[in-house]
């Protein structure tokens, strides 16, 4: 109670302890550092400077209102300093707003950032596109636009009144004036109201002002006065009136007439003149002509142009001089001030670095400043808060005094009873200060005021938003303004719209009023119709009667006629058929029945194994599909002698048939002979009757006769043949004959059968003839009977056609070979998918797989790699009691030469022997015990004689994996594995019971589970195996592999290797073609070439590859253009480079495809609009009879892709590849191995380079795989200073050179185009050089350079080098190449990782199979094809061996390029570095310097022809030469030993027009043709002492006129007709010739008649018996490729021509005759160069030319000659020599592209027979467009 009684004295007294605490808790933390006044150690000034920076700084903070913001900011409304929005543009800004002031550089709005009315610009991006003054036309100095704007990336102006243009350039109608011409305006035109009045403005010249058409009798410059003959005021009172004066003139003021004539002076002996009106006329004309010369002076000499313009060029004149003498001053002073310059750079360097200490000493203090600043204001802020608390408190203090006073006085309390109070509120204080009971609220007050600050930035921002949102207002409200109009527009053509259905309504209710009328019409005909119809068909009735006796007549006659002569003819070919087939044996046919089945049945069961593959079952399939193989192995052997044996006797078959199909051919002829002549006696049978009974009865007669003995013939023949006893050669001889022998006796009792009731038949018409009454009824069934019989007889006869067709088909060359080729195929397809199977195998200790290695063992001599996964079977008891065991063996049956794993001692341990002791490499540092119990990774690698193995073990829960590494070597020489290809064995787990393994791996089999992987870069599987043992996956299951233990991307990337490819089948179920079709995939690859993306449909198709490292895009959707190219022709995308590349196909509106890699625009091109029509796509590659279909020829290569892919996309929609049905041959993952460059090609002009950090000049190693064909190149370089160690062959040989010091190989065989290994071995004692485990080896002189280091790191090349050398670069392959190296381990190079690759090819040796390993054999004139027949080496169809696939760049962009204003491209489709020859008698390319000696030539030829030259070379006396030619298509090879001719002739022939390598070689006794590398061909000589010796020049494809007749037939002289390609001389190529005549290069494609000029230049000339003289006309016809180019010209020696020529599509005729130069020209409308022929015609009559292109035509009219003579000069026809060419010639370049029908004065000109053909011109064959 005494506590609520004391409540109204306390409550004041806690009111004032709550002030108090509130403003102790809100200064809490505060500390007074400084003194309020006096302690700032700043003044006022710096002061405000400080503060404005803070400001700038500390953007958005809170200022009292006393206070403005800096420049450049506002005040928001709640106080904050915001920077102004004005673009840069000003530098103020209105507060609370933000509206800009004072806007610069010509800009206004709100925020400076619109251009005011005659200004345009970009505000916003600032300069240099700020706002300008307007270009109309001229900025600032002549603007005469109200405004202007941007439309289509071009300036639009809003001219002025009296102004008009685009860009304000000329003047509006009605006014005049030059706009351009600064200080000029437009004027209003001034025709003193005399023009026509129906214009609604004056008509003056927009230039000079001079009015245009003078109305109402006036005229003058302002038709200011009134007309000749004509007065008045024609200015102001516009009454011009004819002068009345009878026809004389008058004063054309006050209209007085004038005098006749002047007055004559007296005196004078003129004549007295008579003057007429019209010189009275004429006066007055030259007079007003004065006074219009008068006034235009006038205006001229008023013009201050002319005058200001001399001023000012007297004023530049003057500053020019004033120039010149102060620059002759500024040079005597310059010395002057250089000093002093250097003088002051010193002081002012010394400054300068006394700034910059000032500088950051006045940072310092500067900084300093800011601080003490900062504080003193924070320091003041709250002593000022300070202050006014305790002002409140004293106010609170004496408020609460007085209350008390007034509460004592008031309750009448005493002093002590007040003490008391005091007291118990003080107690209460304590106690409510002790329970803090406003702790949470203080928080929760706290919480919201922070809230409410949110909220008001919230607030202030969006009011930021709300002002640039409302400078948007006015761009939106003109947007939907142009909406507005655009809605009003649509509702106009709705409104149009419905108007159209209306009146199409009432057109539709017409057309069916007229449909209704049409069809009762209809009904009416259709009865008529049916009336008319059944009078016909009762016509018909009556009328079939006598046809059908008439025609069954007359074909009884022919029949039974000729029926004999059919059998006769078929009885002779069945009894030699008969006879043939009687000598073969039944069993042999039932056998090659069997055989036929067999292979049948097992090309199914291989061809469902191979399609049912998938990646959940390729176990058992694969399985089945390589047992399958064993058999088909044994059953192909077996078909292919049957196929051999069965070849005679199919032949003999099919003889008979074709002798049969001659008989009915012959005799159908017959018939229809006797067709005629029983029509006739059809027309004489009614009065003849007896005697055509009689003769019937003769015929039936000897018919029937005939019969008896054919049948009795066939009899005998059956019998024959089911009685004949075949010997037992003819069983060893056919296994087929079965099913002919069957067929023939079938169709012969097909015969038999048909010709018995014949038989009958005929002696019935026998018996019912001689009992003939006359008795047509009798006669009548005859004749029916006799229909009968024939009837069927022709029902036989096509029945035994078939049958003996179908005999003709089961000949073996056709049947049994094509079955083999297609189970080869299928065989080869079911290894490929047999080696991704990336599954592993569980072996149980007594199991093993023999694996087919796939792999080539040449490229495992050197370098051999392998890895493959590991997994035991660790509770297996069998371990327990053997724990040593076998893992694997490659290698010889003999047990030399292998590699091998094994576990040994609880270690795995890598076993290799090279032909001496093994080497073993335990890896000791993992012993096996200790591995998981998942699978593992093992590498094993050898490079020579190095061995290395590799141990990966992963982790199933991370990426974290543990490796291991050991290394060994052979101590030996060996450093070869030596594996003979048809003794190699691969065992993986065991080996069979009957193989003897070497002791180092003699261990039992393995116990768990392997899986393979790769072999050296091909992926490998153990289901491509040979031969299992003892392994059943039933019961046996794979083990299971964590994939994600090994590789995060496994899941999706796919490897295809070359061979497979995926196809997605109804891409649309995933995606629609629509406006928009995208394809996306990424692709990792090294090679040159591949397939990436191919549709068909048809003819039409869709390809994307890669062609020589780049994209190349065709496709055709039914272009009426033809196909449509894409490809990166500027190079800017590699995709070669073994990196992840994204490639996307974008087909936008139909008619746009646009190639992006990487992101990134490569190219684009616009077709036909037609939407993609296909359903398919192929991935990676196609089969390959879709490959080698039609489109082939649109294709770059037919090559399948190598590499990975990932991420196919099809409108953004992902396909897995390897879960789509028709997917073959690929695989998931991307293995790195296959990714490397381990291989190169070099073509002679190419190289490669890396660097080294070691001297090879110390202790050094290194090693290479190399293949060639030629004998002499630089396969490896690499100099240190003077110092130069190189590797090269030369003549065969391999020479080491290493500081001079030389080893040279003893063997000079090594350009054999086998692989060969070389090592090189460097020590301070010895240089080593082994080829081929072959060594040899010197001292090294320079001992004291052991252990020095270069100076710098340096470069080595293989393959040649950019540095002179006396060796030339090499050419062929160089792979597998090793060093030792201090920056890594002894590894194989990868050659993609080098910095420099010129010219080189990293994928793909195109050295052939070399024909020099045939060159062994002796024989004379041998010709057995070496190797397999089924592949024809060299012969591929429109393909070449060329030097390298991936060089041709260059070539082909010159070969695409393109005029811009011509349809087809400048250069058409050809092979690449092919020439073609022909055309002419003389065509060819001449070769001034060849080398002296040489012996070995090489060339490709591609030919139609039977005769020609390819090859000529000889002396001057043509004693001693060499010669290759073609004669009746065969190849011909001639040179001469002495006074002996050697030929050596080819047994095949070779215009088969495909490509053919032939190499001929001329040695010292012996002369050898190869052809295709398989055909050698070779003619021993007696050697002679006297050198033969040859002079240049060398001929290809032809010789000059009276060349080689003198050794070579005359037919073989004339030029080759074909194509030539890829010569070399001593394995050199010859690219340039010296002259060229007819050779153009070797187009694909179709062609046409006409003659082509090409780009590379040349020229006809025409015989004698052509001229252009002074009469003439010629026609002829052109499509040209160049929009320029001389067409024709024709030049004397006296200067006179004539020149027809081509200039950016204008055809002009020149000519000079003497005189002068005269010309005429026509341009066509359309394109000259639009790809389609176009008709020329020129006509000369002395100095009339007419010329007429495509009926457009044109003369010229030159000065006429008295002295000219007709010249007979030559005539060029295509291009002329430059030095005939006159300088006023605009046109001097050659035409390129085809002429043909050349006519001179109606009589066609034959270019083959001209006088002469001078380079690139081919003759008669012109490339179609």
């Amino acid at each position: 109670m005494a506590l609520i009684s004391a409540w109204p004295l306390i409550s004041p007294i806690l009111f004032f302890l709550r002030c108090f605490s509130s403003s102790t808790a809100s200064n809490e933390g505060g500390i007074f550092q400084f003194d309020i006044e006096g302690s700032s150690a700043v003044s006022a000034q710096e002061a405000t400077v400080i503060r404005g920076q803070q400001q700038a700084v500390a953007t958005g903070s809170w200022v009292p209102f006393a206070e403005g913001c800096q420049e450049g900011f506002y005040r928001t409304s709640s106080g904050k300093c915001s920077p102004c929005n004005c673009n840069g543009n000003a530098n103020r800004c209105l507060d609370g707003s933000g509206i800009c002031v004072d806007c610069q550089r010509n800009t206004t709005g709100q925020h400076c950032e619109q251009c005011p009315d005659g200004f345009i610009g970009d505000v916003v991006r600032g300069a240099p596109t700020f706002c300008q003054p307007c270009p109309c036309p001229l900025p600032a100095l002549a603007n005469f636009a109200v405004s202007c704007y941007r439309k289509s990336g071009s300036v639009r102006c809003v001219c002025k009144e009296n102004y008009a243009g685009p860009n304000c350039e000329r003047c509006a109608p009605g006014y005049y004036g030059n706009p351009l011409l600064i200080g000029s305006t437009c004027k209003k035109c001034d025709c003193s109201g005399n023009s026509d009045p129906n214009l609604i403005f004056e008509d003056c010249d927009e230039v000079t002002g001079q009015c245009r058409n003078c109305l109402s009798h006036t005229t003058g410059f302002k038709c200011e006065r009134c007309a000749p003959g004509y007065y008045g005021d024609a200015r102001f009172a516009k009454n011009c009136t004819e002068c009345n004066c009878g026809g004389r003139m008058c004063d054309s003021q006050t209209g007085e007439c004038l005098a006749d004539s002047p007055e004559l002076s007296t005196g004078t002996d003129c004549p007295t003149i008579s003057c007429d009106k019209c010189i009275w006329d004429l006066t007055d004309d030259i007079r007003l002509a004065v006074l219009a010369i008068d006034e235009s002076k006038s205006t001229l000499l008023s013009i201050s142009t002319g005058v200001a313009a001399q001023k000012r060029l007297n004023d530049l004149n003057l500053t020019t001089t004033h120039l010149q003498e102060a620059t002759a001053k500024k040079k005597n002073h310059a010395v002057l001030w250089t000093i002093q310059v250097d003088d002051a750079a010193d002081e002012m360097n010394d400054l300068l670095r006394e700034a910059a200490t000032l500088d950051e000493q006045g940072n310092e203090a500067s900084s300093k400043g800011l601080l003490v600043q900062k504080e003193t204001m924070e320091t003041n802020n709250r002593a000022t808060q300070l202050v006014q608390q305790l002002s409140n408190m004293r106010d609170n203090i004496q408020e609460i005094s007085s209350k008390m006073k007034y509460y004592a006085i008031q309750q009448e309390l005493s002093p002590e009873e007040i003490s008391q109070k005091l007291s118990v509120a003080e107690e209460m204080l304590k106690e409510i200060k002790r329970r803090k009971p406003f702790t949470n609220q203080r928080q929760l007050a706290d919480e919201e005021e922070d809230a409410a600050e949110k909220l008001l930035q919230q607030v202030e921002e969006f009011h930021e938003r709300y002002n640039d949102t409302r400078s948007l207002v006015s761009d939106v409200l003109e947007q939907l303004s142009e909406q507005d109009v655009k809605l009003s527009d649509l509702e106009e053509a709705l409104d149009q719209a419905l108007d159209y259905i209306i009146q199409t309504e009432d057109i539709n209710k017409e057309n069916t009023a007229n449909l209704q009328r049409r069809e009762k019409q209809h009904e009416k005909i259709k009865e008529q119709i049916d009336e008319v119809n059944d009078v016909l068909l009762s016509a018909t009735t009556i009328l079939a009667g006598p046809q059908k006796v008439n025609s069954e007549l007359s074909e009884v006659i022919k029949n039974v006629s000729g029926f004999y002569a059919e059998i006769d003819g078929a009885k002779k070919e069945l009894q030699e058929k008969l006879a043939n087939l009687s000598l073969f044996d039944d069993d042999l046919v039932e056998k090659a029945m069997h055989h036929a089945h067999n292979l049948r049945r097992l090309a199914d069961e291989l061809d469902r194994n191979l399609y049912g593959v998938d990646t959940n079952g390729l176990v058992q399939r694969a399985i089945n599909a390589s047992n399958v193989y064993e058999n088909i192995a044994g059953y192909i052997e077996e078909a292919n002698k049957a196929a051999l044996l069965a070849l005679n006797t199919t032949n003999r078959v099919n003889d008979a048939a074709v002798g049969i199909d001659t008989q009915i051919i012959y005799h159908k002829g017959k018939s229809e002979e006797l067709l005629n002549q029983a029509m006739e006696l059809q027309r004489t049978a009614d009065d003849s009757n007896d005697l055509t009974i009689a003769d019937t009865s003769r015929h039936v007669n000897g018919t029937l006769a005939r019969m008896s003995v054919l049948q009795s013939q066939l009899m005998r023949a059956i019998t024959k043949m089911q009685s004949a006893e075949p010997g037992l050669e003819a069983r060893e001889r056919l296994e087929q004959a079965k099913m002919k022998t069957a067929d023939a006796v079938s169709a012969t009792m097909t015969v038999t059968q048909a010709t018995t009731p014949m038989d009958e038949n005929v002696r019935l018409w026998s018996q019912n003839l001689q009992d003939f009454q006359h008795n047509s009824a009798a006669y009548d069934s005859a004749v029916h009977s006799a229909g009968d019989a024939v009837k069927k007889l022709t029902e036989v006869f096509p029945q035994l056609l078939d049958k003996l067709r179908r005999v003709e088909q089961k000949a073996p060359a056709n049947n049994i070979s094509s079955s083999i080729q297609r189970i080869r195929e299928l065989i080869a397809q079911t290894r490929s998918v047999a080696s991704k199977v990336q599954v592993s195998m569980m072996f149980g200790g007594q199991s093993a797989v023999e694996v087919n290695p796939k792999i080539n063992v040449e490229e495992l001599k050197s370098f051999t790699s392998m890895s493959l996964y590991i997994k035991f079977q660790k509770d297996n008891p069998q371990l327990a009691a053997s724990p040593d065991r076998f893992i694997l063996y490659l290698g010889n049956k003999n047990a030399k030469n292998y590699i091998g794993l094994a576990i040994k001692n609880d270690n795995l341990v890598y076993i290799y022997n090279l032909g001496g002791q093994d080497v073993e490499i335990p890896l000791d540092a993992k012993p096996v015990s200790t591995w998981p119990s998942y699978f593992s990774i093992i590498k094993i690698e050898r490079i020579g004689r190095h061995g290395k193995m590799f141990l990966t073990v992963p982790s199933l829960s991370s990426t974290a994996e543990e490796k291991f590494i050991k290394k060994g070597e052979v101590l030996g020489p060996g450093s070869l594995l030596n594996l003979e290809p048809e003794n190699t064995v691969f065992y993986v787990g065991g080996v069979p019971p009957d193989f003897q393994l070497p002791p180092s791996l003699n261990l039992p089999g393995f116990i768990g589970c392997l899986e393979l992987a790769t072999l050296n870069d091909d992926v490998i599987s153990l289901y491509n195996f040979k031969h299992v043992y003892n392994i059943d996956t039933t019961t046996s299951p794979p083990c299971a592999r964590n994939k994600l233990a090994f590789t995060q991307s496994r899941a999706v990337s796919y490897f295809f290797d070359g061979s497979g490819y995926a196809l997605a089948r109804n891409i649309e179920r995933r995606g629609r073609f629509s406006q928009v079709t995208r394809f996306d995939i990424e692709v990792r690859t090294p090679t040159d070439n591949g397939l990436i993306l191919l549709m068909i449909n048809g003819s039409m198709f869709f390809s994307l590859e890669m062609h020589n490292g780049f994209l190349y895009l065709r496709y055709d959707f039914g272009f009426s253009t033809g196909p449509v190219l894409l490809e990166d022709s500027m190079k800017k995308a590699q995709i070669n480079d073994a990196k992840f590349h994204e490639i996307s196909i974008i087909y936008h509106n139909s008619k746009k495809m646009i190639l992006v890699v990487d992101r990134r625009h490569i190219k684009s091109v616009d077709n036909e609009r037609t939407a993609m029509p296909f359903t398919d796509i192929y991935i990676g590659g196609a089969p390959a009879e879709i490959l080698h279909s039609s489109i082939s020829s649109h294709l770059a290569g037919s090559i399948g892709f190598k590499g990975c892919m990932k991420g196919f996309q099809f409108q953004k929609k992902d396909f897995n590849l390897l879960e789509e049905p028709g997917t073959l041959g690929i695989s998931y993952g991307c293995p790195e191995d296959s990714l490397m460059s381990r291989k190169a090609y070099f073509n002679g002009e190419s190289f490669i380079a890396s660097s080294q950090k070691e001297s090879l000049f110390g202790e050094f190693e290194g090693g290479f795989n190399f293949r060639t064909l030629q004998p002499n190149g630089l396969l490896f370089y690499y100099s240190e200073g003077s110092d130069v160690l190189s590797i090269s062959m030369d003549r065969g040989a391999v020479v080491l050179n290493a500081s001079g010091t030389k080893i040279q190989s003893p063997d000079r065989n090594y350009n054999d185009g086998k692989t060969h290994f070389i090592i090189t071995s460097v020590t301070p004692e010895r240089y080593e050089l082994t080829v081929d485990d072959k060594k040899q080896s010197k001292k090294n002189p320079a001992k004291d350079r052991a252990g020095k280091s270069p100076d710098s790191v340096k470069k080595f090349y293989f393959g040649g080098s950019p540095l002179r050398t006396q060796q030339a670069n090499f050419t062929g392959c160089i792979s597998n190449a090793y060093f030792t190296r201090l920056d890594r381990e002894v590894e194989v190079e990868d050659f993609q990782q080098y910095s420099e690759k010129v010219q080189t090819s990293l994928y793909g040796c195109p050295v052939e199979s070399p024909p020099v390993a045939l060159l062994h054999k002796k024989g004379k004139n041998s010709s057995k094809a070496k190797g397999n027949r089924n592949k024809k080496v060299g012969r591929d169809k429109d393909k070449i061996s060329q030097p390298s696939t991936g060089l041709k760049n260059l070539y082909q962009e010159v070969n695409m390029q393109r005029d811009p204003q011509c349809h087809l491209p400048m250069n058409p489709k050809a092979t690449e570095h092919a020439y073609q020859f022909g055309g002419t008698a003389n065509s060819r390319q001449e070769f001034d310097h060849i080398p002296k000696d040489f012996t070995q030539f090489s060339i490709s030829l591609k030919t139609h022809s039977s005769h020609g030259m390819i090859f000529y070379v000889s002396d001057q006396k043509e004693t001693n030469f060499m010669a290759l030619f073609v004669a009746h298509g065969r190849l011909i090879f001639m040179f001469n030993a002495g006074h002996q001719k050697i030929r050596i002739k080819s047994q095949e022939k070779y215009n088969d027009g495909l490509w053919h390598n032939v190499i001929f070689i001329r040695g010292k006794n012996i002369g050898r043709l190869i052809i295709d590398g398989l055909r050698v061909l070779e003619e021993p000589f007696s050697s002679n002492s006297n050198t033969w010796q040859v002079t240049e020049p060398l001929y290809i494809g032809g010789v000059a006129p009276g060349k080689a007749v003198k050794n070579i037939q005359i037919n073989s002289v004339y030029s080759f007709s074909g194509c030539l390609s890829n010569l070399q001389l001593n394995g050199r190529s010859i690219n340039s010739a010296s002259q060229t005549f007819s050779v153009t290069p070797c187009f694909e494609g179709p062609s046409e008649a006409g003659t082509y000029f090409s780009s590379e230049g040349g020229y006809v000339v025409l015989d004698e018996s052509f001229s252009l003289g002074l009469k003439f006309e010629v026609v002829f016809e052109i499509r040209p490729r160049s929009s320029s180019g001389i067409l024709l010209h024709g030049h004397s020696v006296n200067g006179e021509y004539l020149n027809m020529h081509m200039r950016n599509g204008q055809v002009t005729v020149k000519l000079n005759n003497g005189i002068r130069d005269f010309s005429t020209s026509v341009t066509l409308k359309q394109s000259l160069c639009d790809g389609r022929w176009h008709r020329i015609a020129v006509i000369r009559d002395a100095n009339v030319v007419q010329l007429d292109v495509d009926s457009e035509v044109n003369h010229v009219v030159g000065p006429l000659n008295p002295k000219a003579t007709d010249h007979r000069e030559p005539v060029f026809i295509g291009g002329v020599p430059e030095s005939l060419l006159t300088s006023s010639l605009s046109t001097r370049n050659s035409f390129i592209g085809c002429i043909r029908n050349f006519m001179i004065d109606e009589k066609p000109v034959s270019f083959s027979k001209a006088a002469l053909v001078s380079g690139a011109v081919s003759i008669n064959t012109c490339p179609a467009a």
